[in-house]
């Protein structure tokens, strides 16, 4: 391809609405383009790119006996409604009505669709176990888009899914999947780690997320260095501290004018912020968006609620719940803000952390305003209507594991892998006939890539302050081609010869035969990011040529065959 005949326009400046690197070099390289909040359309580069990603996960999905089908994007309500998820998978679902006044949706995902599928067509366990996947356009109507293609209302993903006779088989389907998947991402040359993860709106009894290490992804994970323990800040187990074993302290009532936050109350009573509890007070919504019920969650005063570990424990979608008003609150349960303990409260859920329930002695509010209790214990004093672990496993804890202290790091989700069982082949009547024609509910399993996703998120850990630095296997071209003055016939002759030589050879080559200055041609080659550089300039006249590749500091001065030679070599290696 010649860069004098291409559609491109690179940007010197990065824009007003870009943040992260990867969305600003995606941006200046015209590869993608906004069309709308959170809505981007792939320009020619950056297509090309996306098409070797697909390539990539086609072939390792190919290879575990996946079958690639294509189903629309467009998904009628009853679906949903029948699985139960018309109303769990809340505001993000992209919903629709045709001229007929019926209800459809954007996917976002494609279980229902592919659980009907089966639900259809498979009635004996001899079709069993089996694996479909589509590539595909999804929808989710993010209250806020941001980074680019890292949170779009509209993104490519490859989802997939396994259907199995028994718990073993999938077990097997999630582990083939899971290795497809360390392949797939090491073939795109990310540095990424799998970890444990929450469910969410999917579903199941396990999960791993697939995260490319970066400061700017917005996973946040918890792992350990002394033992193989890693997971998703907001999936992370924590381990209790100990139960105290010091006795029972006689039940006493103060006066803490003031003290509406646990420093405040912590400070005054001369406590540490370990001996107390803290109170946080929330609403949830039924499916007509009216307030169903109060909750009252206690933590530890120096810990964090993980509102994922509390949705999942009151059984409700994320969605359902937001922080409570707490006058309309108080008149309702007898909760007092600022003031408020597990003593004295009435027509609300109370979800009690289950670190609490070992400790002795602790400080809570009175829901009596400036007044707190202090030697409060669990079982004498109050109970919970749940007892779970609903706190943050913060940098420092002990490992759940082994006991050494975690430590967190950021990523970038770019695939997950889900244990469904049986939720939707239940929920949607899909079965399969035993060998004594008894009917089995089909085994389910779902993995998900994201395609887009994972182009930033190479682009982010391979850039530098000059532009991106593709790794060979996904890069948009291979090789460039500068021709350093147009005008020079004998070096727009060499460049053409290497350019032929290089195609006949399987190579993607770029020609920049543009009629530009020198500086602006280098500028955008490193801009482009081309992993193989091949300049022909005034050294041509000795048959040598500049060869650089983009990762590197230093260039070369080859002979023009041995650069068509070792730019073959490299890209075969690599792609």
């Amino acid at each position: 391809m010649r860069l004098s005949k291409m559609l491109i326009k690179t940007l010197r400046e990065a824009p007003n609405d870009a943040v992260l690197p990867s969305h600003i070099l995606l941006l200046r390289t015209g590869m993608i383009r906004r069309l709308a909040s959170g809505i981007y359309g792939y320009m020619h580069m950056g297509y090309r790119s996306i098409r070797k990603i697909e390539q990539i996960v086609r072939e390792e999905m190919d290879a575990i006996g996946g079958q690639e089908i294509l189903m629309s994007a467009v998904q009628p309500a009853e679906l949903w409604q029948e699985s139960g998820r018309w109303f769990d998978y809340g505001p993000e679902l992209w919903r629709l009505k045709d001229r007929k006044d019926a209800d459809f949706c954007l996917g976002p995902t494609h279980e229902e669709v592919f659980t009907d599928i089966m639900k259809t067509d498979v009635t004996s366990h001899k079709q069993l176990p089996m694996s479909l996947y589509q590539i595909q356009t999804k929808y989710r109507d993010e209250v806020r888009p941001r980074f680019g293609l890292m949170r779009g209302r509209e993104f490519i993903m490859k989802d997939a899914y396994s259907f199995d006779l028994d718990e073993e088989g999938l077990d097997k389907s999630y582990n083939d999947m899971f290795g497809a998947y360390e392949k797939v991402f090491t073939r795109c040359g990310l540095d990424f780690r799998p970890v444990e993860a929450d469910n969410g709106a999917i579903g199941g009894s396990g999960s791993h997320e697939f995260t490319a290490l970066s400061e700017y992804g917005e996973s946040e994970i918890a792992y350990c260095t002394s033992c193989d323990m890693a997971a998703t800040v907001e999936s992370a187990a924590c381990s209790d501290d100990p139960a105290s074993d010091e006795e029972m302290k006689e039940l006493e009532k103060v006066h803490t004018p003031g003290t509406k936050t646990i420093e405040a109350v912590a400070e005054y009573l001369g406590l540490d912020k370990k001996q107390t509890i803290k109170a946080l007070l929330f609403q949830t919504y039924d499916e007509q968006g009216q307030i169903d019920k109060y909750v009252a969650a206690f933590v530890r005063g120096d810990r964090d609620c993980n509102m994922i570990k509390l949705v999942n424990a009151l059984g409700i979608p994320e969605h359902a719940i937001e922080f409570a008003d707490e006058d309309k609150m108080g008149e309702a349960t007898g909760c007092v803000g600022g003031f408020t303990g597990p003593m004295g409260l009435h027509d609300c859920t109370i979800v009690v952390d289950s670190e609490l329930v070992g400790m002795k002695n602790l400080c809570a509010g009175a829901c009596d305003v400036d007044h707190h209790y202090i030697n409060m214990n669990y079982g004498r004093d109050y109970e919970g209507d749940i007892v779970a672990d609903i706190k943050i496993l913060a940098e420092g804890d002990r490992c759940p594991v082994c006991g050494a202290p975690v430590k967190h790091t950021r990523g970038i989700e770019v695939g997950q892998v889900f244990k469904l069982g049986t939720k939707y082949s239940d929920s949607m009547g899909a079965y399969y006939k035993d060998e004594n024609q008894k009917e089995n509910l089909i085994v389910m399993g779902c993995y998900g890539i994201g395609i887009s996703r994972t182009m930033q998120a190479v682009v982010e850990q391979h850039h530098d302050d000059k532009g991106i630095i593709w790794p060979i296997s996904v890069a948009p071209y291979h090789v460039i081609i500068t021709i350093v003055k147009i005008a020079e016939e004998e070096q727009v002759k060499a460049a053409e010869d290497i350019y032929e030589k290089l195609r006949k050879a399987g190579i993607e080559v770029l020609l920049d035969d543009r009629k530009e200055r020198p500086g602006v041609k280098f500028n955008d080659a490193d801009l482009l990011g081309i992993p193989i550089r091949i300049t022909v300039g005034r050294d041509i006249t000795d048959g040598k040529v500049e060869y650089k590749m983009r990762r590197d500091e230093e260039s070369s001065l080859l002979s023009v065959e041995d650069a068509i030679d070792t730019a073959i070599k490299t890209v075969n290696e690599e792609k």
